[in-house]
């Protein structure tokens, strides 16, 4: 590592990406890139999925090295050669997995993290530093606590509060609230910004929330596809500013308003009991009745108990007991009930879940009705180009970005596999949709479009019962909004009523 003769500025420290450019192979992943982070100022970095925002964080950390480029510590060049040495000079992360060991103690966890660590560690010592290290932090954690025996929330300020241990200055956090609920957010950004006023920290933030940006960051620097799009003062922009630069001259689908009357009970779910894989009770006396016309959410942290019970709903696992009533009629997810129906169905990971990867589009977008006229005769006889002028009119349809209806789905892109199954699931007549985590991980315009489509469909007259992660999507699409917890139910309200805290405090199992 190359470092100047001079020492590092003390207090806060500032990096600078100069005309960062990361090629791989014939992938231009960044395309000199220009990023400045003042020294103790909050910053966000913003952009839609393949933008290039982790290839840049990571040839700050030194697990890439850019093509062409330079980065900036403390207003000086630094050949930063791997991520021993960002480390020396201040820099540290905080990915979106957690990095802590689980089956260690929190102060276990601290410790062994040191470059310095003895081969005999004086526990009584290091626990008593501890205390005093923790006495000057707005976050506390139960340092005797194994770590697979605290919370989501309590895990990731372990993981700031590590890197705060190893007297970091410099702190890029990864989409850090991700796991967390909505109050355990704002109370670890709160924190954080504190810091960054208080104490001279300088943060560096990847996320996809506005709602974070607004209400923490002091600057943004807004990527798109390798590219710089934008960058300025929070104070000056507005999400629907930074929106545009993140998706460019991209036309937005805009969401229908909500409309039409609330029907009969459509889908019924009745004291239903499910287990996970490892034979533990998943879903745990649930019962919840969506009408049609409108959007039921279910909220919760990840591994409540949301997976299995829309595994059970799809026909993926069977239910131990209890019923499920579409209409009225006993269903037990067969493929007659799903037609008969009308059911949809929009799964996690659809290109896991919902596609044959080796398959071709046309063959994926007829999986519903392949065995029909005008696809097939007596049930068998197969009529290819039946298959492929559906496809065409769905594939301009839905937006589909493909080379031809022939190219296996596989080679699409996240958002264009969403996009083929909305044309599938969404193409005819739909009067229950059931969607689990529909826009997990697409970019902005994917999102934008199966926002729309849902909408169309409960306006339309369908029931939805929307299960998602993003509690700003369920707040966005659902006229009631239920909260799941350790595989119950335990609040149920309209979610243009709905207290972000109430909710919060729940998903939390207060």
């Amino acid at each position: 590592m190359i470092i100047g003769e001079a020492p590092l500025p003390s207090g806060p420290l500032g990096v600078d990406a100069v005309a960062m450019t990361m090629r791989f192979g014939d992938f231009v992943a960044l395309d000199n890139v220009e990023l400045k982070v003042r020294p103790g100022s909050f910053h966000a970095l913003l952009g839609e999925n393949g933008a290039g925002k982790s290839t840049l964080v990571k040839c700050i950390m030194g697990y890439y090295h850019p093509t062409e480029g330079d980065v900036l510590v403390g207003g000086r060049e630094q050949a930063i050669g791997n991520p021993k040495d960002a480390h020396a000079l201040g820099l540290g992360m905080v990915y979106q997995h957690f990095t802590l060991v689980p089956a260690m103690t929190v102060a276990e966890n601290l410790v062994l993290a040191r470059d310095d660590v003895p081969a005999v560690v004086n526990w009584a010592r290091e626990k008593q530093e501890l205390e005093a290290f923790l006495g000057r932090m707005p976050f506390k954690v139960p340092l005797n606590a194994r770590v697979s025996d605290i919370s989501a929330g309590e895990r990731q300020k372990c993981e700031i509060l590590k890197q705060l241990y190893l007297k970091r200055r410099f702190l890029i956090l990864d989409e850090p609230t991700s796991v967390l609920t909505p109050g355990e957010a704002d109370e670890v950004l709160g924190m954080l910004r504190a810091m960054v006023v208080d104490d001279g920290l300088t943060i560096l933030m990847i996320t996809h929330k506005f709602r974070e940006v607004m209400a923490f960051a002091d600057e943004v620097t807004i990527l798109r596809r390798g590219k710089l799009a934008g960058h300025g003062k929070v104070a000056d922009l507005t999400p629907d500013s930074m929106a545009r630069m993140m998706i460019g001259a991209e036309e937005l689908t805009l969401q229908p308003p909500r409309v039409g009357e609330v029907g009969d009970v459509r889908l019924e779910l009745d004291k239903l009991n499910a287990l996970d894989d490892a034979g533990a009770v998943a879903v745990h006396d649930v019962s919840l009745a969506v009408r049609g016309g409108e959007i039921v959410g279910i909220a919760g942290v990840s591994g409540n108990g949301q997976r299995q019970l829309v595994e059970v709903l799809a026909g993926q696992r069977q239910a131990e007991s209890g019923a499920i009533r579409v209409i009225g009629d006993p269903y037990h997810a067969t493929r007659e009930e799903m037609r008969r129906h009308k059911m949809s169905l929009l799964p996690e990971e659809p290109l896991k879940n919902a596609c044959v990867g080796g398959m071709s589009v046309a063959d994926n977008i007829a999986f519903r009705e392949f065995d029909r006229a005008p696809f097939a005769s007596g049930g068998w006889w197969l009529n290819r180009a039946a298959f492929r002028s559906d496809a065409e009119k769905k594939i301009g349809l839905y937006k589909i970005k493909t080379r031809t209806p022939d190219t296996p789905i596989s080679a699409l892109s996240g958002g264009n596999v969403q996009r083929t199954v909305l044309a599938r699931e969404l193409g005819g007549e739909v009067e229950v949709l059931i969607a689990a985590n529909p826009c997990f991980g697409l970019d902005f315009a994917a999102v934008a479009q199966i926002h729309a489509e849902i909408m169309a469909a409960r306006n339309r007259g369908a029931a939805v019962l929307l299960v998602s992660e993003d509690l700003d999507e369920l707040l966005e699409l659902s006229d009631r909004l239920v909260v799941m917890f350790h595989g119950q139910f335990v609040y149920e309200a309209r979610a243009s009523e709905a207290d972000l805290t109430d909710i919060g405090r729940h998903m939390a199992g207060h």
